[in-house]
């Protein structure tokens, strides 16, 4: 009879230790080192930072697939950040694939993560082309506007493949 017993307790110990965790949200901070590197912290749907979180998980950071180790739900990104740029962070699991754009500002040694919402990215360009349908003679001014919001994009490292797939990643989110 107790052997029967330690085995059952032993057979949900292991069952209970080998539920997955999942990362189904994240948010980007700046590393507490202040070494110019970025810290990706596992949250739940409320942002709130899940500590339980550990193990290696497959993320890609502006389209590079990147094995990230969480320790108490906090990964840290190799490659430290040189100069403000986009970073467009994609997390594909069993429920799902979450991703996030972010812009990153340096000021000294400091970073500053803010999220992009996809919204914004319709938005903009929506107006913009609004306004030129409307008033004709804004149609130059608004292409000209459109190519440098497009030019300053691309050079901070969102480029249009990752503007389309971080709306339609946001549309299907939203449905």
């Amino acid at each position: 009879m107790r052997l029967l017993y330690c085995l059952v307790s032993i057979f949900f110990f292991l069952q209970a230790s080998a539920q997955s965790v999942h990362v189904n949200n994240f948010i980007l901070k700046e590393h507490l080192l202040k070494n110019g590197k970025i810290a990706i912290i596992a949250a739940d749907s409320t942002d709130k930072p899940l500590e339980s979180v550990n193990g290696t998980f497959l993320f890609s950071l502006n389209g590079f697939r990147q094995e990230l180790k969480f320790n108490d739900g906090i990964a840290v990104a190799p490659q430290p950040i040189e100069k403000s740029a986009f970073v467009y962070i994609k997390h594909q699991n069993e429920s799902g694939t979450h991703s996030k754009l972010y812009y990153v500002i340096k000021k000294g040694e400091d970073l500053n993560p803010i999220k992009i919402n996809w919204l914004l990215l319709l938005i903009i360009p929506l107006v913009i082309i609004s306004i030129a349908a409307l008033f004709r003679k804004f149609i130059i001014f608004a292409l000209v506007l459109l190519v440098i919001i497009f030019f300053f994009n691309s050079s901070k490292g969102l480029g249009i493949p990752t503007f389309f797939e971080t709306i339609i990643d946001g549309l299907r989110s939203a449905f």
